[in-house]
This record gives C-alpha cells, structure tokens and sequence, in this order.
C-alpha cells in the first residue's frame, strides 16, 4: 500500500545546453552595436542612397525601365531612411538595413532576368 501512495522518485539534474538561434545571436549583435549608432546611421543614408539605389536605378533604366520595379527600389530606399530619421535603435536599424540590401539585389537580378 506505501508504493502506491508514496513513490520513490529521485529526479535527477542535467543541464542542457541552450542553443541561441542565429536571428536570436545577430539582433544581440545588432543591440550590441549601439555605441556605433551614428556609423550605421551614416552608412545606411550615405551607402544605400548614394550607392545601392543610385546602382538598382541604372540597372533598372538600363534593362528596359519597366515600371513594376520602380515601386520596390523607392520602397526599399524609403524604409532604410525612415528608420533612420525615426532614430530607432540599432536592433531595427540594421537588420532594415541588411534587407533593404538584398531588395535591391533581387531587383537588380530580376531586370536582369527579364532583360534576357
């Protein structure tokens, strides 16, 4: 009758290793970036509008100007200075940054596509 009212259990202790997501591990990057705020600011104004859209831009014009790409390369540019000039941190600034990016290298690839 005492084994069914009282088990004997003896749980035992094991410590798993927690395995942080590499989404997890870039945005503490990104926040960890904060004492950099400024740099990131100045690339992602001066880098993404005076380079990678003016680039998207030609290839877009240089590739038939077809009007659907327009749209996502002013998009694209608009959300990088938004969340720049909003001066939200950097856990926001730079992923934005980083995806903005790879719009305009879809585009480029996609005028390139149809050009051909």
């Amino acid at each position: 009758m005492e084994t069914t009212i009282q088990k004997s259990f003896a749980p035992t202790y094991s410590q798993t290793a927690t395995k942080k997501s590499l989404w997890k591990r870039f945005i503490n990057w990104a926040d960890s970036q904060e004492e950099n705020r400024f740099g990131w600011t100045a690339f992602a104004i001066a880098g993404h509008g005076c380079v990678f859209t003016i680039i998207t831009v030609a290839v877009i014009l240089a590739t038939g100007n077809n009007f659907i790409f327009w749209p996502f390369a002013i998009g694209a540019m608009a959300a990088s200075l938004i969340t720049n000039l909003a001066a939200l941190p950097t856990k926001i600034i730079i992923p934005t940054l980083f995806i903005t990016v790879l719009i305009d290298i879809a585009i480029i690839a996609a005028c390139l596509i149809s050009f051909i």
